[in-house]
């Protein structure tokens, strides 16, 4: 090997291994003191079910995966096995986007707590433990514990 060819390999080692550092994920910060944490007190008004994840119109998984099955049933046969293939590809596209956009949405509840100040709060942190309309509650950082 040539110097410069020896330089270059050295070059390209020294950048490939200066790539794999990576500084510390979080900075040192002294430790400090402990905050106490505020609690309110309620009772749980009502509790609301809705879906998570319903931000995309009603029946758009079964429109897109109709349009690519039918793309890709296209893709198959000739003739009338062709257009057989197509519409196929279609309703089993549309089968499956319609499936996958169901699987996506989430239920998810939302608790309504009537404070002792009298204000209301509606949260969707339960701390721990399943909770009822009337339980009597603590709030914690916008979490819910049954008290």
């Amino acid at each position: 090997m040539t110097f410069r060819t020896t330089g270059i390999a050295l070059l390209a080692s020294a950048a490939i291994l200066g790539g794999c550092a990576y500084p510390a994920p979080y900075p040192v910060y002294e430790e400090r003191p402990a905050v106490a944490q505020r609690s309110e007190y309620g009772v749980v008004e009502r509790i609301e079910m809705y879906r998570d994840g319903a931000g995309a119109p009603v029946g758009l998984g079964a429109i897109l995966g109709g349009v690519a099955g039918g793309i890709i049933g296209h893709q198959f046969g000739s003739g009338s096995g062709n257009t057989a293939a197509t519409i196929a590809g279609a309703v089993g596209g549309a089968v499956v986007g319609n499936e996958i956009q169901r699987a996506n949405a989430q239920d998810r509840y939302r608790v309504i707590v009537r404070l002792d100040s009298g204000a209301t709060l509606a949260l969707d942190r339960v701390g721990e433990g399943p909770l009822r309309v009337g339980d009597r509650v603590r709030v914690v950082d916008n979490r819910i514990y049954r008290s």
